[in-house]
This record gives structure tokens, sequence and C-alpha cells, in this order.
């Protein structure tokens, strides 16, 4: 699948940049270090966000929702994964954890969506008011987790109507399975499926 770019139409979602993804010592670094470093994940990213700011592409920065005390007190129907981060307490508010990466992160100029509660960074987001009134037509996503997160952000995105790029070693999971879920539903619902280097021979990408 190929597609075409203009700086003006698209946007970088970068999903969960978050300390306890994507640095050494974070709580869930471990879990994902093994898929990540079989993608190339960090390294990618290395090239994708800055040569899709170099390229005036707007970077919208999903993240998920910070751990609180008491956050799903009374709820009916908590889900699994935040059932687990009880006890971890990932992306704990006013911890180190909870903050965004330094390198992956947001940078000034860039949009910073309503944390999502569960895994599409459009349910209960201000995301797809913020696509709209920056002129986004084509998203690209990067980030965590390629079978939560990225997929279900991807396939919501897809349901309203934008075009849906997926970088597939641009993003991990908790298990090469999860990676192998992730690849074999992709086609259902993104409109592309490129590498990093793919991505970054597409103009405007392209120095």
């Amino acid at each position: 699948m190929t597609a075409t770019y203009s700086s003006d139409h698209t946007a970088l979602l970068i999903v969960d940049p978050y300390n306890d993804f994507m640095s050494e010592g974070g709580k869930l670094y471990e879990a994902i270090k093994p898929t990540a470093d079989a993608s190339g994940l960090f390294g990618n990213l290395r090239q994708i966000i800055p040569s899709a700011r170099r390229a005036g592409v707007r970077v919208f920065v999903v993240p998920h929702h910070r751990s609180h005390e008491g956050d799903f007190d009374g709820w009916q129907h908590i889900n699994m994964f935040q059932e687990a981060g009880l006890s971890t307490k990932a992306f704990e508010v006013d911890t180190w954890g909870g903050e965004f990466n330094p390198e992956f992160g947001p940078q000034k100029g860039d949009v910073i969506i309503k944390e999502h509660w569960a895994q599409s960074g459009f349910a209960n987001t201000d995301l797809d008011a913020q696509l709209k009134q920056h002129g986004i037509q084509k998203i690209i996503l990067v980030g965590l987790i390629a079978n939560s997160c990225i997929e279900s952000t991807a396939r919501f995105g897809m349901e309203l109507g934008y075009h849906v790029t997926l970088i597939k070693d641009a993003t991990a999971a908790f298990s090469h399975e999860g990676m192998q879920a992730a690849a074999i539903n992709a086609p259902m619902y993104a409109h592309a499926i490129l590498s990093t280097r793919e991505l970054l021979d597409q103009r405007p990408f392209a120095s």
C-alpha cells in the first residue's frame, strides 16, 4: 500500500510516549523491550519524529490516562489493562514514570491531546476536534502499544474518515504474539502500512 502526504493535511500521532514505557527504569520498559528491540522502535522514532517536524508535519501527542489514587472506584466495567495497572500504577501522576520521555515526548508547537482512559486516543478525548481544527486528513501512528492503543486509535480514526498510516517498525507490544496480532489485523483498517524507510522516502519527509 502506498500513499502521498502533504505537510498541511498530515499529522504524526505519537501514542503514549511516557518514561514508564520509553525510558530505561520505567515500569513497563522491560515488558516492551524485546519487541521494541526487534522492531527498532527507538532508533526509528529518532528518525521519524525529527523528520516530521522538519517537514512541517504537525505532531500530536496522544497520552494514556495517568494513574491517580481511586481512579476506578465504583466503576462497573474496568478493563483488564486498567485492572492490571492498579498495582503497578503505570504512568502515575507526579512521578518520573508519568512524565513524557524527553526525547520522544512533546516539544513546543506540538499538540497534546487529552488523556485517553482505555485504548483509543479518540474515545472521550479532543483528538478528533483538534485534528479537524488543524485541517488534518491523514494520520500516521507511532508509539505504543501495537495491538492495543495504536490499533484502537487507528481503527477509530478510520471510522471517522481519516486516512490511516501505520509504521510497522515504530511500535512495540508486550509480546511477539501481540506484534503478530497487530500485523494480521492492520490491513483491515489501515490505508497504508509502511516501514520507517518507506515513510521517510515519501514527500514531505524526504530531505
